[in-house]
């Protein structure tokens, strides 16, 4: 059964959720009740993407960021709560647990994959984790341990 309800968030009007177990597309990407969500604010590395800085190609970031989104999701009960929709008809989605929001992007789902290094902030649409991403950069987390060339959306530039 869908539930979509109107949510008077502090992140703003019109907010509508939906609430299910998730399926992990990729790294950024999920589906709650055959929906199809984009995870809101962020990119992560596509699927045959791999990671390489100046020196060597250190990993296959893309898998690595899809299994750490399974990781975090793992069977639970998600919420993502959202106001539109992108140009695939994709939900763009804050995702968290249960059905509580806490205007935290820390203990947002896309919060946790940027401050994990899992993926960065999209701040083509939104500066929302970018201080998660500044951290996540200093403490060397995940992708940026090594560095890398291109960004996910410059990969998918080249490849089309």
């Amino acid at each position: 059964i869908l539930n979509f309800f109107p949510l008077s968030l502090s992140h703003g009007a019109d907010q509508h959720h939906i609430t299910g177990k998730a399926k992990v597309i990729d790294g950024d990407s999920i589906k709650i009740n055959g929906i199809n969500i984009r995870l809101f604010g962020i990119d992560a590395f596509e699927l045959k993407q791999s990671c390489e800085n100046n020196m060597f190609i250190w990993g296959h970031c893309g898998k690595e960021s899809k299994r750490f989104l399974e990781d975090l999701i793992d069977g639970q009960r998600i919420t993502c709560s959202y106001r539109e929709k992108d140009r695939y008809g994709r939900i763009l989605g804050i995702c968290y647990y249960g059905v509580y929001y806490h205007n935290d992007p820390l203990l947002e789902i896309n919060g946790m994959m940027v401050f994990a290094g899992r993926a960065i902030a999209y701040t083509k649409y939104s500066k929302r984790y970018l201080e998660l991403e500044n951290s996540a950069k200093k403490d060397k987390a995940g992708i940026w341990r090594y560095g890398f060339k291109e960004t996910p959306e410059q990969w998918r530039r080249k490849k089309k």
